[in-house]
């Protein structure tokens, strides 16, 4: 996985095959299937390219289909759906082996005035004041997550903010399943809005289903456990840059069936609400 921003920045460029048409590169990486947040970033990047510039993207919802293979490069195919005088919509189909591993609908919109509120930012430690994920697995002793975190997410900067587990850090009557974390990419990126928008999308796949195990006694890496991403939406409410710090205020309010659902808000540092994600993955128990 990348080691850099850099070096994500480059991950998330895309070769142009043809008119629509799109091809990602694969990252040295030991994990067993390509990253859920990578086919997605790869997926808005390539719908992004077919939209005049005047349009943002406001919403994605995608789909994965089939665990992607990291040794094959991903073909990109964006559909255009709509493009009128204020919104504009694309679908992306990615392909592996001739076959699709991943779908995603996207809407785009020309940024307008409008009325404005949002949810209050919760009360957190900044993070400066927070551990490292990689000094949170270290003190677990949990089989080497924190050499495997140092090895493949070294292109982000993440801080735990705390967790809703028994004597916990968050009290919330309730929600037994919520946790947070400060991200953001580990240095600067271009002053390009795609690449933060691409860089977040990229990130925002990384620690859902955590949240849905909080109150469980397990994590995503326990070899009793059979996680993978099903389906993943974003709303983007307000532009913010992914290197920048952002607090990733996750509530998973139910796991059932061998899947767990998982909602969180996106705040800037100074309060701001500037996105909004959902997800449903598998969380199965092995025997």
């Amino acid at each position: 996985m990348p080691a850099s921003v850099d070096e994500l920045v480059d991950l998330l460029d895309l070769e142009v095959i043809e008119d629509n048409l799109f091809r990602g590169k694969q990252p040295d990486t030991r994990m067993q299937r390509v990253f859920g947040g990578q086919v997605a970033a790869h997926a808005l990047v390539a719908a992004s390219r077919t939209v005049p510039e005047q349009y943002v993207v406001h919403s994605l919802h995608s789909y994965f289909l089939r665990p992607g293979d990291t040794a094959v490069p991903i073909v990109y195919d964006v559909d255009n759906l709509r493009e009128g005088r204020s919104f504009a919509s694309r679908r992306v189909l990615a392909r592996q082996h001739g076959r699709p591993i991943f779908a995603m609908t996207l809407n785009y919109q020309v940024p307008e005035d409008g009325l404005e509120h949002q949810d209050a930012m919760p009360d957190v430690p900044g993070p400066e004041d927070c551990p490292t994920l990689t000094d949170v697995f270290a003190r677990r002793d949990d089989g080497g997550a924190s050499e495997a975190w140092v090895r493949e997410w070294a292109a982000l900067d993440v801080r735990y903010a705390g967790n809703s587990r028994p004597g916990g850090e968050i009290d919330l009557p309730g929600q037994p399943a919520r946790a947070r974390l400060w991200i953001r990419a580990n240095g600067e990126l271009p002053n390009d809005p795609l690449q933060h928008t691409a860089a977040f999308t990229y990130a925002s796949d990384m620690t859902l289903l955590g949240a849905s195990l909080v109150p469980h006694g397990t994590h995503i890496s326990s070899p009793k456990m059979q996680a993978a991403s099903l389906d993943h939406s974003i709303w983007f409410h307000r532009p913010f840059r992914a290197d920048q710090w952002w607090l990733y205020d996750q509530h998973s309010p139910s796991a059932s069936g061998g899947r767990g659902l998982i909602f969180a808000s996106v705040f800037t540092q100074d309060g701001r609400l500037v996105a909004s994600v959902a997800q449903e993955g598998l969380i199965r128990v092995r025997d």
